[in-house]
């Protein structure tokens, strides 16, 4: 017999009570406690992971100089759902909008969490304040959503116009090189592409009416694509970005195209879609399939595998932001399209371009 204090009371339990709550009880670890022991050993990484980011210098946001009402102070650093997006042996395509932040990062994709080698982006939303950071190995740009800011870097000073939003204007944009400090200072929405690197470039500024806009396709294929860093545009290490604008009802990324190895007619890249608009879908499969609706702030990861199309729903206009990086020591887009669908190029002879396009160009 056996005395267990319940309360201020003694209740008493037979050997065989005792036995029966043990075994329930090992039950439920032997059921829960692998769960459990999984996610302390995925927060450990992830705090592995904060630490290796503070001590490459992870943004630092500083106090602004109150402008105002309504003017916000500088934010600490804080872990804001810590963006562990892929573990061991997982291949995550979709990333939701607000799923992946880490303050004062509005969205926050490096390698690492990635689970890749070379490609990152980041959002950075601000309102009047300035956020202060350090480039460690990446070369960057910063590319306004929204709005203007005023850039920072090695001395020097760039001022960003921008823009209302990404279906109003081509922005212009600044280049940030790899082991350096930054701050930024503002009001929007801005997004920063970047790409592990090893050579060094100056800081630069981008003008609007310098980004070369090329309409492709034809038909419900009819897309526009701002070429603001493609390899023959812009001049980095690694990192290509270009901007692509899908009317309501058609189709970009199309016919479905890979570059996930460095054989003939291809290179190897990791790619970042970023969207805004929609809703809309986009398409993975090869290696891994996804068929996923697609709104602002959504993300896709495309590690290998062929990709597209990028549907844009009638009446609902789509932009994505590509962002891509690999080993290759030249800069090159060069893709392979799906074969059973390469056709579809030559069909666009006999077809008229979209007249809804272009859809933006420099402002004025």
């Amino acid at each position: 017999m056996w005395g267990l204090v319940v309360g201020n009371g003694l209740l008493y339990a037979s050997d065989e009570d005792v036995a029966m709550v043990v075994a329930t009880a090992w039950r439920w670890w032997r059921w829960h406690g692998r769960e459990i022991r999984r996610v302390r050993r995925r927060r450990s990484e992830s705090w592995r992971l904060v630490g290796r980011g503070l001590a490459r210098g992870w943004a630092v946001p500083e106090p602004s100089r109150p402008a105002g009402p309504g003017a916000v102070p500088g934010r600490s650093i804080r872990l804001a759902g810590l963006p562990s997006i892929v573990g061991a042996g997982e291949v995550v395509t979709l990333i939701p909008a607000g799923s992946a932040t880490l303050a004062p990062w509005a969205l926050w994709v490096t390698p690492e969490s990635a689970g890749w080698t070379y490609a990152g982006l980041r959002l950075l939303t601000l309102s009047g304040e300035s956020v202060r950071f350090c480039t460690g190995d990446e070369e960057m740009l910063v590319l306004p959503l929204s709005g203007s800011c005023e850039v920072e870097c090695d001395g020097v000073r760039l001022v960003l116009e921008g823009r209302t939003s990404v279906f109003h204007a081509v922005s212009d944009f600044a280049y940030l090189p790899v082991d350096t400090t930054v701050r930024i200072t503002g009001a929007g929405r801005f997004a920063l592409p970047s790409a592990r690197a090893t050579r060094s470039f100056p800081v630069r500024y981008g003008a609007a009416r310098g980004v070369p806009v090329e309409v492709r396709g034809a038909g419900h294929a009819s897309h526009q694509v701002n070429n603001f860093c493609a390899p023959d545009a812009f001049d980095c290490d690694r990192l290509i970005a270009v901007e692509v604008l899908t009317p309501g009802g058609n189709w970009s990324s199309y016919p479905p195209h890979k570059h996930d190895s460095a054989a003939a007619g291809e290179t190897e890249l990791e790619e970042i879609y970023y969207f805004e608009g929609g809703p809309g879908y986009q398409r993975v499969y090869g290696t891994h399939d996804v068929l996923a609706e697609v709104s602002a702030g959504d993300v896709v990861l495309v590690p290998r595998g062929y990709h597209g199309p990028s549907m844009a729903t009638p009446g609902y206009d789509l932009y994505h932001l590509s962002v891509l990086a690999g080993p290759g020591r030249k800069r090159s887009m060069v893709s392979c399209d799906d074969p059973r669908h390469a056709w579809i190029r030559s069909s666009w002879a006999e077809q008229a371009v979209d007249p809804r396009l272009p859809m933006t160009k420099a402002a004025r």
